[in-house]
């Protein structure tokens, strides 16, 4: 193996990276602004959702209501209306999230202890009837424990109920985005690196350049080394470059060792970088590799837990999800990220990644190798 020849078709591959410089810079800069979308999309908390109320009473106890939804700042200021209807072809279109009607009589209900009222919750659009949800029953809960201590004629002020200590460790404030960002980040590195590997020798193929390149002095693994250092050198420069931002921008931290977490993540590069070579030999052509690097990173993507957590799906597809490579990465990098974890507690998921990424590796270093052959 001869270190200056893998060093010239490296700069080889520089040289069409710079010529066609939009790739590259469409990679990283677009993974760069998905990143921020996403993180700011998911680490503001979900507020100002349109409500509608039909207030058929027009007490002050439904005015009261009105108003304790709304000072749980998941709401806008409530629009009323005068029918059903209204409620019905705006919930069509899309245009509430929640509707409360409140039947006439509701204040002497409150007085007699027995309320009732109607919320219609959006149900297209699920997370937001979720947080509508949590914020109607925490409002309903407050009022229905203020009735029965009225019945029991208890004062409230020396009424001690249960409240529990609670403590949240990792995430303090519970924030999304450290949970979202760090997974959109294995998601684009993943398909960034599959892709330049995978453009490697297609580019060649539809070039015409191809032959030329097996002909001349270079061994097998001259050739992929060397398509594969450039992989490599953007891959990392973009994980550092949405590391530096998501701890910048959304201030996920850095609590376990920054070295270990560098020398895995080029581990990991390496393993989809191998997966990437065998698209790039199985593909005919450019937009083949493509599509094959969309596809293998969507089904990956299903079992990083990005979309819902791997512990919820059937026992058959989280068997599945032992052997993709990036639902271990993301175990990882979560743990060096928010926990501090260090090879004593990592050791499965690296272990299993080591032995993932040696299978995956040989066995794509020999199809290659005998594609090109």
């Amino acid at each position: 193996m001869n270190f200056r020849r893998i060093a010239s078709l490296s700069l080889k591959e520089f040289i069409h990276l710079r010529n066609d410089w939009w790739l590259p810079a469409f990679m990283l800069l677009g993974g760069a602004l998905e990143l921020l979308l996403i993180g700011w999309a998911t680490s503001r908390p979900i507020a100002n959702l349109p409500m509608m109320v039909l207030d058929h009473d027009r007490s002050a106890a439904s005015r009261a209501f009105i108003v304790a939804l709304e000072n749980t700042g998941t709401f806008a200021d409530a629009e009323f209306v005068y029918d059903e209807d209204d409620i019905r072809e705006s919930m069509e279109r899309g245009n509430i999230s929640i509707a409360v009607i409140f039947p006439p009589g509701y204040g002497e209900q409150i007085a007699d202890g027995s309320p009732s009222l109607s919320v219609i919750l959006n149900g297209a659009e699920s997370v937001p009837a979720r947080e509508a949800l949590r914020a109607v029953e925490g409002v309903a809960g407050d009022l229905g424990e203020r009735i029965t201590l009225e019945r029991l004629n208890l004062d409230p002020s020396e009424f001690e109920g249960f409240i529990p200590s609670m403590r949240v460790w990792f995430n303090e404030t519970l924030s999304e985005a450290l949970y979202t960002t760090p997974a959109e980040l294995g998601m684009m590195l993943e398909i960034t690196v599959m892709l330049f590997a995978a453009l490697s020798f297609t580019r060649e193929r539809e070039l015409g350049t191809l032959e030329q390149l097996l002909v001349m002095p270079y061994s097998t693994l001259e050739l992929i080394l060397g398509k594969a250092f450039p992989v490599v050198i953007i891959g990392f420069s973009q994980f550092l470059l949405m590391l530096g931002m998501m701890n910048v921008f959304f201030n996920v931290p850095v609590r376990g060792s920054l070295i270990l977490l560098l020398t895995l993540a080029l581990f990991y590069i390496a393993v989809e970088l191998t997966k990437g070579m065998v698209i790039s030999v199985v593909a005919k052509t450019q937009h083949q590799a493509f599509l094959l690097v969309l596809l293998v990173g969507m089904a990956d993507f299903m079992f990083t837990g990005y979309a819902a957590p791997v512990e919820s799906m059937p026992q058959a597809v989280q068997f599945v999800a032992n052997f993709i490579p990036a639902h271990h990465w993301l175990g990882i990098m979560r743990g060096i990220l928010l926990k501090a974890s260090d090879l004593t507690v990592l050791w499965p998921n690296v272990l299993i990644l080591v032995v993932m990424g040696t299978i995956i590796a040989t066995f794509s270093m020999r199809y290659v190798r005998r594609a090109l052959n």
